[in-house]
């Protein structure tokens, strides 16, 4: 039997403010390890179409340098702000659309799923994510801001969870449709 596949995943945290960028590396059972880690800033006076661009542009140009082999987005979820979950979705969608252009894997996964996944508690709270987060890759600095912290978050999350859904879905036990794993 051959040794388990390295396998190189890129978070995406969307937002239109921050969206966090995460890239981890790893096998299954063994701790990730940290490629990098950023965020996409953009100013809230822009126009709508030019910080879209601005964050198509960077999750493009992580995408050619860090060349992972899937992409994890948070699934977005409903929120009290309308004008939010906009952002955070047209950014999302962006995410996505960068990974299809290029033939990757696209995962979504929900903020309960990501934090069960990473500190074994689907209601962690972001200090008690990012500090799983650092002791998972080493890390001797919190990644900033939280948007950094969640795109690792999810990255490591999909790495864990394609490793454990890969034999059953290779078994025909599992299926890959839904976005959800």
């Amino acid at each position: 039997m051959y040794p388990p596949r390295r396998t190189r995943v890129l978070g995406v945290d969307p937002g239109l403010t921050k969206c966090g960028l995460g890239v981890v590396e790893g096998v299954p059972g063994r701790p990730p390890g940290l490629v990098a880690v950023g965020v996409v800033r953009t100013a809230a006076q822009d126009d709508i179409a030019a910080r879209l661009l601005a964050v198509e542009r960077e999750i493009d140009r992580w995408l050619t340098e860090y060349r992972p082999d899937t992409v994890a987005v948070e699934r977005v979820f409903s929120q009290r702000n309308v004008r939010t979950v906009m952002g955070t979705a047209q950014a999302g969608a962006v995410a996505i659309l960068c990974a299809a252009r290029r033939g990757l894997p696209v995962a979504l996964h929900t903020p309960s799923e990501v934090k069960a996944a990473v500190t074994g508690n689907g209601r962690a709270g972001k200090d008690q994510v990012t500090t799983m987060v650092m002791r998972l890759l080493r890390m001797p600095e919190r990644p900033r801001p939280a948007d950094a912290a969640d795109a690792l978050a999810l990255a490591i999350c999909h790495l864990w969870r394609s490793a454990i859904a890969a034999p059953a879905v290779a078994a025909g036990q599992l299926s890959t449709s839904g976005g959800g794993t």
